[in-house]
C-alpha cells in the first residue's frame, strides 16, 4: 500500500515538473517540432587554392542551391585546417533537400561531413562555475 502511494506521488510530481530540467524538455520538444539540427563539415580539398574552390562553388551554383528553402542557417564559421562549419536547423521534410544540394554543388569543392546536433547549453548554463560565463 505505501509502495502504491509514493509511486502515485512521484508520478503526480514528475507531471507536475518538480523535478529540475523536466520542463525544460518539454519545451524544447515543443519548440523543436519536427525540426532538426544539422551540423555539415565543409571541408577544405587542400590540393585546390582558395580562387580555384570559389570558382567550383560559382560554377556549380553552389549559393544559390545551399541552404535549402525551407531551412535556416543557425551559423556558418570556418575552422582554420578544416574548412567550413555550417549548422542549420532542418525540417525533417527538407533532410532530402539539404542532401541533395550539397551533392551537386559542394562535392568538387569540399569533402563533406554531417552530424546531427542539439544545443546543450540551455541544459548545463546553471552549472557553470563562472556566472559571467551562462550568459
Amino acid at each position: 500500500m505505501n509502495r502504491n502511494i509514493l509511486f502515485r506521488a512521484l508520478c503526480a510530481l514528475m507531471l507536475a515538473g518538480a523535478f529540475p530540467g523536466t520542463s525544460l524538455r518539454a519545451a524544447e520538444k515543443e519548440k523543436a517540432g519536427d525540426t532538426i539540427l544539422l551540423t555539415i563539415f565543409l571541408k577544405h580539398d587542400q590540393s585546390k587554392s582558395l580562387a580555384e574552390i570559389q570558382k567550383i562553388q560559382e560554377e556549380q551554383g553552389f549559393y544559390k542551391a545551399f541552404p535549402p528553402e525551407g531551412t535556416r542557417i543557425v551559423s556558418w564559421n570556418v575552422a582554420m585546417g578544416i574548412g567550413q562549419i555550417v549548422t542549420l536547423e532542418v525540417p525533417a521534410s527538407k533532410l532530402r533537400d539539404v542532401n541533395v544540394a550539397l551533392e551537386k554543388t559542394a562535392w568538387k569543392a569540399f569533402r563533406t561531413e554531417y552530424y546531427p546536433t542539439y544545443d546543450l547549453y540551455p541544459i548545463i548554463k546553471d552549472k557553470l562555475a563562472n556566472p559571467a560565463l551562462a550568459k
